[in-house]
């Protein structure tokens, strides 16, 4: 798999299935989601309404076995390399993009704060990181963490 700079948005709680639907329709390929899952989440996260085995179905997207509500769902894009979503633990959106860097190519890191800019003026996000290779923080404390973080705007 080549680098990727992946890109986030963290998104309160309010509005959350409008804020869901609309990301989905504008960045992933619901076609062709490439998680057997995605309609478990829809059903879940969306349109308000799960049946049943859902919920065991979205438990396997937890990353650790302590989380209450944190989950990531990784998607394809419509134009982007990949597209994610994340429930954090505290219940929020973390909304995700990833393009595709296999040069390391200075103009990615551009296109990333532009997009990261763009993302976070639809989405009324309070805050947006990058880096390359970056996993979705489930948490506020994964999201302070710095390790990877090359682009940090905002806070939460």
């Amino acid at each position: 798999v080549p680098p990727c700079m992946d890109i986030y948005v963290w998104v309160r709680t309010s509005g959350r299935p409008a804020v869901l639907s609309r990301f989905i329709d504008r960045y992933v390929d619901a076609t062709q989601p490439g998680d057997p899952r995605f309609q478990a989440f829809r059903r879940t996260f969306v349109a308000q309404t799960p049946a049943a085995g859902d919920a065991d179905a979205l438990a396997e997207l937890r990353r650790d076995a302590e989380a209450v509500n944190a989950l990531s769902l990784y998607l394809h894009a419509k134009t982007h390399y990949e597209a994610s979503i994340t429930v954090t633990e505290e219940g929020d959106l973390v909304l995700g993009l990833g393009l595709d860097d296999p040069d390391n190519h200075p103009e990615t890191q551009r296109e990333a704060s532009e997009l990261l800019a763009s993302m976070m003026d639809e989405f009324q996000a309070s805050s947006g990181i990058g880096g390359v290779e970056l996993p979705p923080p489930q948490s506020t404390t994964e999201w302070r963490e710095d390790g990877l973080v090359m682009l940090r705007v905002g806070k939460i």
